[in-house]
């Protein structure tokens, strides 16, 4: 890095070493990311100060001590521990310091309001606009029971592990049970001012009311309630940069349905039905209601679609050419067809998404999906371009 080492001879108090030295250590504490703001703590005005000054330890000639000022987001940060140790080191390895000392407090209130206005990039409240770079899915369907949130919880997970920066809005808010399937139950959203840091399962930013009620407590809430709910989980919680939003909707075509189509209209929409045909029936309706609010439907997921056998066949217990047929009335692809898998239900059970497992045929066919998702990209319709026509 171009610095003194700690065995170069140097006079004591020597300031142009020592400014060296902040240099360094100052370039050494970019490389320590906060996890739940996920930026390095100096874009952050977490570290409003580095000092270094000559240490009693020297023998043959003075060494060096890093005296850093660290300041939290807020009082308890969740982090604490694993920021002010990931300083420590970064300052450490830097070559010429001898000892670091981390003076640890917490922002003052206008600090942090200044950091919060500063990461919403003065935009509105509302980040994930048609203007938005993020991409949004909401992915839905026609009634309970055909897996939408098992699909949804590995398909973030899955595109996460394909290196996209994902956010996941648990909206099924009398049935959720994103957090369940993601391993994090129990988990709580951290508050810096106004806004909330969501909890992070397999690189995937989480956001659900199960986060915000009593384990067993039922949500028994009204139109209103759940228009005001869906919206702060858009525009309150703090999800970073995110190159796609997902949203698990509850099933059917309720308040929440009509909510997200005013709040977010631009939305991609993915229909999850089963083999069955009664419920493919039923999942067009989704669709039907997301078109009416100006989504696109991208395509439909069909789940359980069978259970292969020890001879090679495929036992089909919930018959067969739901998907294919709901796809063909939508004029949409069908984008997969998930098979009856054990392990992913004993994933979901025990909150391991079944996309971990290289082996599992249900997992394969769901990173097939994410891949073909991806691929898919993002039209431009309604986007600004930047650029002014002659």
């Amino acid at each position: 890095m171009g610095v003194p080492a700690a065995s170069a001879p140097r006079e004591p108090g020597d300031r142009s070493v020592n400014g060296a030295l902040e240099d360094a250590v100052r370039t050494a504490l970019t490389r320590v990311i906060d996890p739940e703001l996920r930026k390095p703590v100096t874009e952050l005005d977490m570290i409003p100060s580095v000092r270094v000054v000559d240490s009693a330890a020297g023998d043959a000639s003075p060494a060096a001590r890093a005296e850093i000022e660290l300041r939290l987001t807020i009082v308890g940060c969740p982090a604490a521990d694993r920021i002010e140790r990931d300083v420590r080191e970064a300052a450490a390895s830097v070559a010429g310091i001898e000892e670091v000392s981390v003076d640890v407090g917490v922002m003052d209130r206008a600090t942090r309001d200044a950091l919060i206005e500063r990461l919403r990039g003065g935009r509105a409240r509302m980040p994930f606009t048609r203007e938005s770079t993020t991409r949004v899915l909401a992915v839905t369907s026609g009634k309970g029971g055909v897996g939408k949130s098992t699909i949804t919880a590995n398909l973030a997970v899955a595109l996460a592990a394909q290196g996209l920066r994902v956010g996941l809005v648990d909206a099924d808010v009398f049935g959720f049970s994103i957090p369940g399937l993601l391993g994090i139950e129990g988990a709580k959203p951290t508050r810096v001012g106004e806004a909330i840091m969501p909890p992070r399962a397999h690189d995937v930013a989480v956001i659900s009311i199960g986060m915000f009620v009593e384990p067993g407590a039922a949500v028994s809430w009204r139109g209103p309630m759940l228009h005001r709910t869906v919206e702060q989980f858009l525009t309150d919680v703090y999800f970073g940069d995110l190159d796609m939003l997902i949203l698990d909707m509850p099933p059917g075509t309720g308040d929440v349905a009509i909510s997200v189509g005013q709040l977010l209209p631009h939305a991609e929409v993915l229909v999850v039905t089963t083999p069955q045909k009664a419920a493919a029936d039923v999942a067009e309706r989704s669709a039907v209601v997301a078109r009416q609010t100006g989504q696109t439907v991208i395509g439909v997921v069909e789940n359980m679609a069978g259970l292969a056998q020890p001879d090679g066949s495929v036992l089909e217990l919930f018959g067969s050419g739901g998907g294919d047929e709901t796809a063909a009335r939508l004029g949409v692809p069908l984008l997969a067809r998930v098979p009856l898998s054990v392990g992913l239900r004993e994933g979901g059970d025990a909150g391991i998404p079944i996309v971990t497992d290289e082996n599992d045929a249900a997992g394969a066919a769901i990173r097939e999906l994410a891949s073909a998702i991806a691929r898919r990209g993002r039209g431009l319709a309604g986007k600004p371009l930047g650029v002014t026509p002659r």
